[in-house]
């Protein structure tokens, strides 16, 4: 590259469509924050800071969103995580059966979200829904419920069907971290009298940080965009009992036309999920091997 400049033009389609499709669309939502731009209108005016004040002090929708976001995001990177990376380890050995069930549970990943959301309004259904009836047929009718039409546990029944859809693929990344430790140290282990805690705990977490650290980040992200589950299976509702971030916005510009406004909530979230995941990079590779 130093005695070719010619090389640096195989640069330049990849940096034009990075700059036409995420630079440019990035520095205008930006730049529509500060202003009232209806999304229609070819005029509006600069508010300042307005949007951004009203959003976090006055905005009830909006903090509401912000916590079930919140809800939702750790209840998915928790069980999801702990699940997957439990899989990972039953199902580690190249035999017939775990490579069956690898392929099982990974299944519900490539399903698309809409078609998932469907299928869980159905199982959720509190009439014709295949839970409430097995529970039924149990006879633990007590425990019937309408599932995503009660406000307090509507989010964690969305959350359980994001983990439904997406361990199995979270489940591979630490199957694949788990194949590349060597074996050498598990036998080492095994010589010197570790239990299987130990060794866990000593050898096979640390080498899996970095595995983790991708899940986990990867986790968070996904379930702060969860839009098109939640969208298709309650909407936001009800009563914004699992209105999020993403279908908030949705909301605002699309339905209340205040693009301005839904610009500078979009600025917020990318701060919140750049503060969240730096957090857990920080934590995750804290993570060091002890002997």
């Amino acid at each position: 590259m130093k005695t070719s400049k010619a090389i640096y033009l195989f640069l330049l389609p990849g940096m034009l469509l990075y700059l036409i499709f995420f630079v440019y669309p990035t520095l205008s939502g930006l730049y529509y924050s500060f202003t009232d731009w209806d999304g229609l209108s070819p005029e509006y005016s600069f508010v300042g800071i307005d949007n951004y004040t009203n959003m976090i002090s006055n905005d009830l929708v909006f903090t509401k969103a912000l916590g079930n976001n919140l809800k939702f995001m750790f209840s998915v990177v928790i069980v999801q995580t702990a699940l997957s990376l439990l899989l990972a380890v039953l199902l580690v050995k190249n035999s017939k059966g775990s490579v069956f069930l690898r392929a099982l549970y990974f299944f519900p990943t490539i399903i698309a979200s809409i078609s998932v959301a469907f299928i869980w309004s159905f199982m959720y259904d509190p009439n014709m829904g295949l839970i409430n009836r097995t529970l039924s047929a149990i006879g633990l009718d007590a425990l019937a419920m309408n599932w995503i039409g009660n406000m307090d546990i509507a989010i964690y029944s969305i959350a359980f069907v994001q983990v439904w859809a997406h361990t199995g693929q979270m489940m591979v990344v630490f199957i694949a971290g788990l194949q590349a430790i060597p074996e050498d140290l598990y036998e080492v282990a095994r010589i010197e009298g570790a239990t299987r805690l130990q060794t866990f705990k000593r050898i096979t977490w640390p080498l899996i940080a970095p595995s983790a650290t991708i899940v986990v980040a990867y986790t968070t992200i996904q379930s702060f965009k969860a839009f098109d589950l939640i969208f298709a299976m309650t909407g936001g509702g009800p009563a914004y009992s699992t209105e999020i971030l993403s279908t908030f916005l949705y909301h605002t510009a699309f339905q209340n036309y205040k693009f301005g406004y839904a610009s500078a909530g979009s600025v917020i979230f990318m701060f919140i999920i750049a503060l969240i995941t730096l957090l857990q990079f920080r934590i995750l590779r804290g993570s060091k091997v002890s002997y």
